[in-house]
This record gives C-alpha cells, structure tokens and sequence, in this order.
C-alpha cells in the first residue's frame, strides 16, 4: 500500500530507498524502502535526497550489494582501520577499491579512534544546560567542523 510520505510505514531519516516509478502526468514519485513503498506528490519532493554516492559514516548501519571505495589522501583522521573495515563491510557482493593501495596499507594500520567531544561533561559540570529564553537543542561542540569521509559509491 502506498503512503503520501511513508508516515506509519515504519520510514525515517537516513532510510535509504529505490525510486520505482515517476508518473510523467501527476509527477507523482514511487519509492520502494526495502519492501515499504511511499509515494510521494511534486510538494514534497523536498523530503526526499538522491544518494548516488554516501559517505562511510552514512552508510553505517546500511548493507549494499556493490561498494566503490575511493581510497584517496585525506585528513588522518579519516583514513583509519574503523573506517575501512566499516566501507568494506557495507558491500554484500561486491566491494572495489579505487586510489592508492598505500593509503588502504595506512588504513588498515592506523587504529586510532576518533574521541568525540559533546561538551556534556563540562554542561554537568555547571549543573545543567543554561537557562535561556531559546530552549532548542544544546550545541553538540564549540569546535569546527572537521571535514567528513572517505566516500562510498
């Protein structure tokens, strides 16, 4: 059964899903999430991205049967073993390593772990988020961004 916006269809964000059919006269879009189809109306294309490409860390948690790996120089920090057994591991069938093999051979001995910094422990410190007249979420950090992943393809 279809559903405007797969409310009820056990859909979320992050689910990733196949486009089965666009109707040309409506431009009503199809999409099948692993048995559960959606259809989704012109209006709320916007829920919707493409994803011909994903990173590792979005990946987490998905199986595909084919993975390309683009095993290219980054940020130390990226090109460590967790991260190339979690891209590896995504594929059911078929995994293929695109780049340089010295960067996989630093991959795979660089088993440090990116610590993650929430800044929780200094907000318990001060006993608690602060009180402001905005009560949106907490920043997760007051440091940069750092750049994302080696990608998947």
């Amino acid at each position: 059964e279809d559903h405007a916006d797969g409310v009820g269809m056990g859909i979320f964000n992050g689910d990733i899903g196949r486009i089965e059919s666009i109707d040309p006269a409506s431009g009503l879009v199809t999409v099948d999430f692993d048995g559960h189809r959606a259809a989704y109306p012109p209006d709320m294309m916007t829920q919707l991205e493409l994803a011909y490409a994903v990173t590792v860390h979005k990946a987490q948690g998905s199986e595909y049967r084919a993975v390309i790996l683009s095993a290219v120089e980054a940020a130390p920090m990226l090109l460590t073993r967790g991260i190339l057994y979690t891209a590896m591991t995504r594929a059911k069938e078929l995994l293929i390593l695109v780049g340089d093999d010295q960067v996989v051979a630093r991959m795979a001995a660089n088993d440090r772990q990116q610590r993650r910094y929430s800044g929780l422990r200094a907000r318990l410190a001060r006993g608690g988020p602060e009180k402001e007249e905005n009560h949106g979420p907490a920043p997760i950090s007051s440091e940069p961004a750092l750049p994302t992943q080696v990608s998947l393809l």
